[in-house]
């Protein structure tokens, strides 16, 4: 029984999901899989964010403040922003993710719409909220379940964060089932086998990828595809 002990634990991690309301859930540390954090902040308890890479913020109750170079933003609900660079989080509640070492846009926006816009696997749909500076960069977005959805086992090849904005459902693993429910903050390994499932109510979650396939590069972008040189 011994070789199979491994299989079962990784089975187990196939969805994680926290219950502490503030502070650091979750952390990779392993250089080659897209190091980062996952933190949370309530009105009761600020967060505080180093300068240590782009924080992607989500809030899911608010008024939320946002500090950035001395400058205060404020957050309703279902917004969403990128900060590349030490910034605090006061009031309100929700999720602050950290991409090491990377540097993107600051990018504000929100609140999300009830619906992605983009075609999904088996009936759901997607919305890129924060999408990609460049090819590869990180991104976040809307995914949204309707309901009766049974949706495809499938794995992502880096690990997926996420809260669960509205709705019920559940995430459906190898080696259980869990609930689903608003304001649940998860992760996902990568290559971890998942499916989420919904019964009369749609599901809305918010989720990272800290990479992608998709993105400008410096052979294709807006810009450069769309000039048109004349001829000699």
């Amino acid at each position: 029984m011994a070789p199979l002990r491994p299989l079962i634990c990784r089975r187990m991690r196939a969805f994680l999901h926290f219950e502490n309301p503030h502070g650091l859930c979750w952390e990779e540390t392993n250089p080659e899989s897209y190091p980062g954090s996952l933190r949370r902040w309530q009105a009761d308890h600020p967060l505080r964010l180093e300068n240590e890479g782009t924080h992607f913020i989500f809030a899911t109750e608010g008024p939320a403040t946002l500090r950035f170079l001395e400058t205060d933003y404020f957050l309703h609900p279902g917004m969403y922003a990128a900060v590349p660079g030490a910034c605090s989080l006061e009031n309100g509640s929700g999720i602050a993710i950290t991409r090491n070492a990377h540097h993107a846009f600051f990018h504000l926006g929100g609140p999300v719409e009830e619906h992605g816009r983009l075609r999904y696997i088996d009936g759901c749909t997607d919305s890129l909220l924060i999408p990609p500076v460049r090819m590869g960069d990180p991104c976040l977005n809307l995914l949204h379940i309707p309901p009766h959805t049974r949706q495809s086992r499938h794995t992502h090849p880096s690990h997926r964060i996420g809260v669960i904005l509205s709705g019920s459902g559940e995430c459906v693993t190898p080696m259980e089932t869990i609930p689903l429910s608003p304001g649940m903050v998860f992760v996902i390994p990568e290559n971890a086998e998942h499916s989420f499932h919904t019964s009369t109510e749609a599901l809305r979650v918010i989720a990272y990828h800290p990479e992608s396939d998709f993105g400008p590069t410096d052979e294709s972008h807006p810009m450069v595809n769309k000039t048109l040189l004349s001829a000699p």
